[in-house]
């Protein structure tokens, strides 16, 4: 009997074929064959959220070949992912071939795998099942309220704040995040503290450390110190204070290793200790799960890599056991087999943890087939799994409390603390990345001292410090913030993060993310008129309500009319509206960002130019800034950042980051983030005003991978490739408004990519310049669908930018909107507008005429 098999991916078809044999024949449905369209109306909440499906033109070829191969064979085995987002491919599939009628009598089974092993396939084969329904559903439904915040609540933000992209269920939440983070930032007030230390000599001679913990048996806390005359005050008691050990304390402690790794930790550790961000994490994971050549057979390394749990089937963890002691010996290896348990909220356990399909197969073995990359992840998983079954470290951990009596008259408790590793455990393999500084147990061996003995104070030093802000997120810390929070699920945190940098709604700068103003107006807006929608807790209930839907517990369509009922009405109150009330909301929550503060802490609105005027918020044609309200007799505006600290120091660009210098000139060549994104710089402004040679780095490429060579790169463009044979006029290359672009002439043709701009040659340049010419000046970017009235409406770039054509009417784009990111409701918008004002200007010559 003939089989067809169908996966998503055709890296994992090509590993599966090999391991089933002649009789099967596996094909790959590249991912989602089929989505709801860009277009109101997808998901109809009047006929009980009916959802109207399309497969695209790239999908219908896949669907096509299945399709035909069925035919060709006796049973359907569907075999992608074992997660909500596998079954619905699955369904889909199963869906659109039964609209094609080949199903007939074909017998149907679903199967799920861990591992792309021949032993996991092999198990697989033997226990197929029906389509879970459950999760399907669970899928219907996240999508069916993702499609109805975004396509219900994007167009109000369009209307009421320019320049907003969209708005989405969970990545509003998580942008939110970012925001408040960042206006913590802002209205920070460092507090001034003190600490004291102590350098204690033993009758020996050795040297003690300590420090200042306690006054009179009271504990000081961190602040309890506020000013130096305390401080000093303190330091004089010291000097010459009766000191003698108080209590001696050893105990034993003990550092437990991590559990294997989550989709969230893994991306968390990548992103920390080897810098790849979420998204590269996943797309390496992928093809570490789907199967790498390793001396002529293809095999999956990993187990599968969307997992919230944090268990080991017994199988993995036996085989991790005989790696620890073939490696290491028995003198690492536990006389049990460790167990964890999941603290995340709403994690979902069906899966196991990620590890190697085979633990016994070491970095070291895999290294000449793996790229760098690959290498470095599969290198950190295979050790993270190893680690999690060793023993744990031990420590011995010391603290000596000292009395001493201060010529102040008050008694003083100083501590001491030191901890000494006495057995490594996982630590011989494995030491867990940290996001920031911590303070931890001093890593020191203490010199030995006995209770009732006398200690000297050789120095006492005080030292000033002040309270600091809490940082920004990383990606990883991010992830982990939305995790704890129970928002998202593993599958959506990387494409969480890249949406919102794709917005413009946040940017990565030294690795942490930084709202974008237009990110902190959005945010400022939803938590006006939206407040229950970007509640953590109510994101968070949504969740646990779609797990239930999966487990069978609640009906998905109860959840959708619920949902439906309460918004709907939220976004008629916010459409109803004024733009003037909305930026008076926004001046008084985003007050402490947007504008300096007073000597009370209170946002200062009064305008530095006129005096009279009141500083507020105004939205224009190039986004939001800050106006006077004495306009047009006060012209007063500036940027809408920056606020807090008004004057020439909030002016100032921010210092870049020195990439190196100029080999030719020897100017420095920095790197900056701009109110219009990165970009690189070559020297400094002149003492007249002269500005610096800048150039933008372009969409695609991630700023912090950018050095001095890519740098020197950009900055030499538009270079030229060489010239046209038939005219003689220059060819050049570049980078500029919408990508790489080859330019003759007047006449531009886009590049693939970045890299092309500067290893593209003059034929190909040439065939480039001359496909376009033969095309005319007009490009389509994009067709977004049908005009309600009939007829085509498509996104064009033009002579003079790109714009909107239906019929015979031209919107010209805001500079705002990327043509790319035109949505079929924006479009219906601009040429609402653009019939509006021909009718005026009709209207207007025919009163002339008359």
């Amino acid at each position: 009997m003939n089989a067809l098999v169908v996966v998503e991916s055709p890296a994992k078809a090509k590993t599966i074929n090999k391991y089933l044999g002649k009789d099967y024949r596996v094909l790959a449905s590249y991912g989602h064959v089929r989505d709801l369209p860009a277009k109101d109306g997808s998901v109809d909440p009047e006929h009980d959220f009916a959802m109207k499906w399309q497969v695209d033109a790239k999908s219908r070829k896949h669907v096509n070949e299945i399709a035909k191969a069925l035919a060709e064979s006796e049973r359907l085995i569907l075999a992608t992912d074992p997660d909500r987002e596998g079954e619905a491919i699955s369904w889909h599939v199963l869906e659109i071939l039964k609209e094609k009628g080949v199903l007939k009598d074909k017998d149907v089974q679903r199967v799920v795998f861990h591992a792309i092993t021949p032993a996991a396939i092999a198990e697989a084969m033997k226990n197929p099942r029906d389509i879970d329904r459950h999760l399907v559903e669970a899928y219907l439904a996240r999508r069916a309220l993702d499609y109805l915040v975004g396509f219900t609540l994007s167009p109000v933000l369009w209307r009421k704040l320019p320049g907003a992209r969209s708005a989405g269920r969970v990545q509003s939440v998580a942008l939110r995040l970012v925001a408040e983070r960042e206006l913590e930032i802002e209205t920070f007030t460092p507090q001034e503290y003190w600490t004291i230390s102590v350098a204690l000599e033993t009758p020996e001679g050795a040297h003690l450390p300590a420090r200042l913990f306690a006054r009179d048996g009271k504990k000081l806390d961190k602040l309890a110190i506020a000013s130096e005359s305390e401080a000093d005050a303190l330091r004089q008691a010291l000097e010459q204070a009766r000191c003698r050990v108080e209590k001696v304390e050893q105990k034993p402690v003990r550092r437990n290793p991590p559990p294997p790794f989550t989709t969230s930790t893994l991306q968390q550790e990548a992103s920390r200790k080897l810098g790849f961000s979420p998204a590269r994490t996943m797309q390496l994971a992928q093809r570490l799960y789907e199967g790498v050549d390793i001396g002529g057979e293809t095999v999956g390394l990993i187990t599968y890599m969307r997992t919230d749990a944090v268990n080991m089937a017994p199988e993995g963890i036996e085989a991790a056991r005989r790696a620890i002691q073939e490696r290491f010996g028995e003198t690492y290896l536990p006389e049990k087999p460790r167990t964890y348990r999941n603290k995340v909220r709403n994690a979902q356990e069906a899966h196991e943890a990620i590890r190697p399909t085979d633990p016994t197969r070491t970095p070291e073995d895999v290294a000449p087939y793996l790229d760098k990359d690959l290498l470095r992840l599969y290198d950190l998983i295979w050790k993270r799994t190893l680690a999690s079954q060793m023993p744990s470290a031990e420590f011995m951990r010391t603290t000596v409390d000292i009395r001493a009596e201060g010529t102040d008259g008050h008694v003083y408790t100083l501590r001491a603390t030191g901890q000494v590793q006495t057995f490594d455990g996982f630590l011989k393999l494995y030491q867990e990345g940290r996001d920031d500084e911590e303070e931890g147990e001093d890593s020191r061996l203490l010199p030995a001292v006995k209770e009732g003995e006398a200690l000297t104070p050789v120095k006492v030093e005080a030292k000033q410090h002040f309270t600091e802000p809490p940082p920004r997120y990383t990606e990883a810390s991010l992830v982990k913030k939305l995790e704890e929070l129970g928002i998202g699920r593993p599958s959506t945190y990387a494409s969480i993060l890249q949406i919102l940098k794709d917005r413009g709604y946040v940017r990565l700068e030294r690795k942490r993310l930084v709202p974008e103003d237009r990110g902190v107006l959005v945010t400022a807006f939803l938590e006006s008129f939206f407040p229950r929608y970007v509640q953590y807790d109510f994101t968070a209930s949504l969740e646990e309500k779609l797990d239930r839907i999966a487990r069978g517990e609640e009906n998905w369509k109860d959840l959708l009319r619920q949902f439906w009922t309460e918004f709907r009405e939220t976004v008629e109150k916010a459409s109803a509206l004024k733009i003037s009330e909305v930026l008076e909301a926004l001046n008084d929550i985003l007050g402490p960002y947007i504008f300096p503060r007073s000597a009370d802490g209170k946002p200062d609105r009064t305008c530095p130019a006129c005096k009279s005027g009141t500083l507020s918020l105004k939205i224009g044609r190039y986004g939001a800034f800050i106006g006077c309200s004495n306009y047009p007799e006060c012209t007063y505006t500036r940027p809408l950042s920056g606020g807090a600290q008004e004057g020439e120091a909030a002016a100032a660009p921010a210092e870049g980051v020195l990439l190196g210098h100029d080999p030719e000139t020897g100017l420095p060549v920095t790197r900056h983030q701009g109110r219009f994104g990165p970009y690189v710089q070559l020297g400094e402004a002149g003492e007249n005003g002269e500005k610096p040679k800048r150039a933008t780095i372009p969409k695609g490429l991630d700023p912090e991978s950018v050095d001095l060579e890519m740098a020197l790169k950009l900055l030499s463009l538009p270079r030229e490739v060489g010239r046209h044979p038939e005219t003689g006029e220059p060819i050049l290359a570049g980078i500029g408004r919408y990508g790489p672009y080859v330019q003759h002439g007047r006449t531009y043709a886009n590049l693939p990519s970045v890299e092309d701009v500067f290893t593209i040659g003059i034929n190909r340049a040439v065939d480039l310049i001359a496909q376009k010419q033969a095309k005319g000046s007009r490009q389509v970017i994009k067709t977004l669908g049908e005009h309600p009235d009939g007829g085509e409406i498509q996104v064009l770039t033009g002579r003079y930018g790109p714009y909107v054509k239906w019929k015979r009417i031209n919107a010209t784009l805001p500079k705002d909107i990327a043509p790319e990111d035109v949505t079929l409701e924006q479009a219906l918008e601009l040429i609402a507008a653009k019939q509006a004002s021909k009718s005026k200007k009709s209207s207007r010559k025919s009163t002339t005429k008359g």
